[in-house]
């Protein structure tokens, strides 16, 4: 059993799901599911207002809507999402293979943090829909 970080009444357990809005929904969504293997739970609407919800292997979802607008996108209030993995490396490998443009090679990183540093391998890519997503890999 998963132990909850904060059992207040109203606090966040953990992230569900995070939304893109796709300008190519089928490449999108196949992006993610053949290239990185997340696996479709639930599907809804009809083009042009198709959505997917894809589990990403823990039971968080990337929630993709059709009908965003192509090319790329200015900086918004999200700058990226990260997935957990066991080998950034390989991650890395696989979204470039399904189409994905490399924008940071993968690369050990030290964190001076506190309270205590910590070291993770990390790699970032720009997906289909203009996303940028980072592969997070700790290393103990």
């Amino acid at each position: 059993m998963k132990k909850q970080l904060n059992s207040a009444a109203g606090s966040v357990t953990g992230l569900h799901h995070l939304a893109l809005r796709a300008s190519d929904f089928d490449k999108t969504v196949k992006f993610y599911t053949g290239g990185l293997g997340c696996r479709e739970t639930t599907r809804w609407g009809k083009a042009p207002g198709r959505a997917v919800m894809l589990d990403t292997g823990d039971g968080s979802h990337v929630e993709i809507f059709e009908g965003g607008e192509a090319g790329a996108k200015p900086e918004g209030a999200v700058l990226h999402f990260a997935f957990k993995t066991a080998d950034c490396d390989a991650s890395f490998r696989r979204a470039l293979a399904a189409g994905a443009k490399g924008t940071v090679e993968p690369q050990s990183v030290t964190v001076d943090a506190k309270p205590r540093p910590f070291s993770v391998r990390i790699a970032f890519c720009t997906g289909p829909a203009g996303e940028t997503i980072e592969f997070f890999q700790t290393i103990e």
